[in-house]
């Protein structure tokens, strides 16, 4: 795998991580009663986004090292899987 792969691999990880992360520990306005007015009442009350990038990238790290050693190691090849 070259380094560009292996860049593009960790990014579409990363994406696709974040937007799982994204949802969890959200508390609407409308959950605790402190909705500004103008605003939309499900809107987050804090979105936390430092936090879950974080952890989105904690989380990234380790779902690319078990594709990467996978990948180069040759566990899982292109040839292995079935023909349509």
């Amino acid at each position: 795998m070259t380094w560009f792969s292996a860049l593009v691999l960790l990014m579409i990880i990363w994406w696709t991580t974040l937007f799982l992360t994204l949802p969890f520990g959200v508390r609407a306005q409308h959950e605790d009663d402190d909705i500004v007015p103008g605003s939309e009442p499900g809107a987050p009350q804090k979105s936390l986004i430092g936090r879950k990038m974080l952890v989105t990238t904690a989380i990234t790290l380790v779902i690319f090292s078990i594709v990467f050693y996978i990948i180069e190691n040759g566990v899982i090849t292109l040839d292995m899987l079935p023909q349509v």
